[in-house]
């Protein structure tokens, strides 16, 4: 069943019922976890671009996914900013106000540091990136080739900016893109339920955990 949120009017749902859009694709024969800058600025309050009221949540159900996925072996991806000092690494984040302070990127600080509940392990990878999607500018999708995914099940944060560019980015690489609905949050709820309607429709499989967690099971 497709993900309509109420926020959409039926009136417009219908136009993408309508063009057919919305068709499951599924998972392939081997898939891979992506987790989208679930670092300490976007899930605590403490940092300028924190919102734990959205990202604690996300939290736990990201590591539930994630403890479902490790006996089975299948690779796991993190995502996380890269140290910016020049402005020409920041960009338009400059121009954009993104609410990170430069000195709080540096290298090694609290910033890189993934959410407790989420910290990577001895097989892991960690991709370090500098805009808004996974794959822009980094070893994602080698990485990806090389691992044999056919399958990519996106979490993170936050849906309506990073999450979201990489379920473009990956569905123009052709993976087939799952997002299990409780594993990804944004600032915006209204944000949040409108990209995912909007994914839903047109690049990925926008779905319950509880679907994810048994399709796993079955091996």
């Amino acid at each position: 069943m497709a993900y309509v949120p109420d926020i959409i009017p039926p009136d417009e749902s219908a136009r993408y019922v309508k063009g057919n859009m919305g068709t499951r694709v599924g998972f392939g024969a081997r898939p891979a976890i992506l987790v989208v800058d679930m670092t300490r600025p976007f899930t605590e309050d403490r940092f300028p671009l924190g919102c734990a009221a959205a990202g604690a949540p996300c939290a736990r159900a990201s590591r539930t996914l994630l403890d479902a996925a490790r006996p089975l072996e299948l690779p796991v991806v993190y995502t996380r900013y890269d140290a910016f000092v020049a402005d020409a690494e920041w960009g338009r984040w400059l121009d954009k106000g993104t609410g990170a302070e430069p000195d709080s990127l540096i290298r090694g600080s609290e910033a890189h540091e993934m959410a407790d509940l989420l910290k990577p392990q001895a097989r892991d990878l960690v991709v370090t990136k500098s805009k808004p999607s996974a794959f822009f500018g980094t070893p994602l999708a080698a990485m990806l080739t090389y691992l044999a995914a056919d399958t990519l099940i996106v979490t993170g944060m936050v849906t309506s900016g990073c999450v979201r560019a990489t379920v473009v980015d990956a569905f123009s690489h052709n993976y087939r893109v799952i997002v299990p609905i409780e594993c990804v949050a944004d600032r915006s709820l209204t944000s949040h339920q409108v990209n995912l309607f909007d994914m839903d429709m047109k690049y990925a499989d926008v779905v319950p955990l509880a679907e994810v967690l048994n399709h796993l099971a079955r091996g």
